[in-house]
């Protein structure tokens, strides 16, 4: 598969990975735009959210509580934003579901 997030999931491609389970893998994003700017990814692929079904639909819970849990661990809970971009046109550039988990404005750098 070309997908880049699959490549990484799969330990084909390197990224620098906070979090994973039997579902979901967190890494930092390689360009950031945040002090804490992680993704938070799927291990099943799945394109966009427009792809998902009845039988995908639970993983955005399980990404929405990850997140909550990761900005906890990275002491950014105060004040955190989730983002899931759907399509070229709004932003979307790899085409495998992902939330941006991003905050930590208010701390200084990242704690990479």
């Amino acid at each position: 598969m070309d997908c880049t997030f699959c490549q990484i999931i799969e330990r084909k491609k390197p990224a620098n990975i906070v979090y994973e389970d039997e579902d979901l893998v967190v890494f930092w994003d390689l360009h950031p735009n945040a002090p804490v700017h992680l993704l938070i990814v799927p291990r099943i692929h799945v394109d966009t959210l427009n792809s998902l079904d009845e039988g995908s639909v639970g993983i955005v819970s399980k990404m929405v509580l990850t997140a909550k849990n990761i900005a906890e661990l990275h002491k950014i809970q105060s004040g955190y934003r989730l983002v899931i971009n759907c399509g070229r046109e709004a932003g979307q550039v790899i085409f495998h579901l992902h939330m941006h988990l991003t905050g930590g404005w208010g701390r200084g750098p990242s704690r990479r």
